[in-house]
């Protein structure tokens, strides 16, 4: 497991103003979740100890040091925050951060940079970098990210972010130090790769994202969507693209996850009846693994 990040020195700018109460905060065995998302006002999350985070729907001002940000689909309350958060970096002389993307959509948002450049009248530096199914992102010796098909109503993708680990190859257990390192020097492959799904990120899409994707079933924290959790006809919410709390219960046995978090609630929904038709139709909350945000 990647070693956590020193806790930084205190700095006035960023530490003297804070928007905690704009997300949550979720604690899980090896790291932390935090973001928030609701349908169609924002949706943003960062893994703090990967470095990482996922959409920029909202850009929370403590959520600036996050350098590199994986969008899963450029509707706007996806990426309404993008100039923002790469604004307020290079105020704060922070390096110019990173934005993976569907490939689709790079040109559309270099594009909707530049118009943010003329009307703040300053640079906005950042690297877009486009990604399509299949793609793997090294991000560090440890971590990995893979890119995956899902099905929204524009190009989308989801992400999952892999803990890698070298291990010895059998064959050579039994050998000395100095002739292992002799075997590596002459070029002999003498390890192989485990890798651990950690988190995985769905993004907007119908559960045939999921289906799709066994990696995401089997991260340690899965973020998904669960738009519609009523079937009442007058929910105004188109059906194609989203999920709906019946596809957690026609799913439950595939989810190994040790989190499944449920956000991207439409906002026709009032937090009680989240809570309330959630809990009708999944009783124990998937044995407790359910958190909705």
């Amino acid at each position: 497991m990647p070693e956590s990040p020193k806790k930084p020195k205190f700095n006035p700018a960023l530490d003297n103003y804070a928007e905690r109460a704009s997300y949550r905060q979720i604690k899980c065995e090896l790291f932390t979740v935090e973001g928030f998302s609701r349908a169609p006002v924002k949706t943003f999350w960062r893994v703090p100890e990967f470095k990482l985070g996922f959409d920029l729907g909202w850009q929370p001002w403590e959520f600036m040091g996050t350098p590199r940000y994986f969008v899963s689909h450029t509707h706007m309350d996806h990426i309404l925050a993008l100039p923002a958060y790469v604004a307020r970096r290079r105020m704060m002389k922070m390096e110019p951060p990173t934005i993976y993307l569907p490939a689709e959509k790079v040109a559309e948002v270099r594009q909707l940079l530049g118009v943010f450049c003329r009307l703040d009248q300053g640079a906005l530096p950042c690297e877009l970098i486009g990604v399509k199914p299949g793609d793997e992102i090294d991000l560090s010796r440890e971590l990995i990210v893979s890119v995956h098909k899902t099905y929204h109503s524009t190009p989308s993708v989801g992400y999952v972010v892999w803990e890698r680990r070298k291990k010895l190859k059998p064959e050579f257990l039994e050998l000395s130090g100095d002739e292992i390192r002799d075997l590596n020097l002459s070029g002999v492959e003498i390890s192989y790769e485990l890798r651990f799904p950690r988190v995985a990120f769905l993004g907007d899409s119908s559960a045939r994202g999921l289906d799709e994707n066994p990696a995401m079933f089997e991260a340690d924290v899965l973020i998904a969507e669960m738009t519609r959790i009523s079937s009442r006809r007058n929910d105004g919410l188109k059906k194609g693209g989203h999920m709906r709390v019946e596809d957690y219960v026609d799913r439950r046995e595939k989810f190994k996850n040790q989190k499944i978090i449920a956000s991207h609630f439409s906002v026709r929904y009032p937090q009680r009846e989240i809570e309330a038709e959630v809990r009708k139709k999944i009783p124990d909350m998937l044995d407790g693994r359910l958190v909705l945000v």
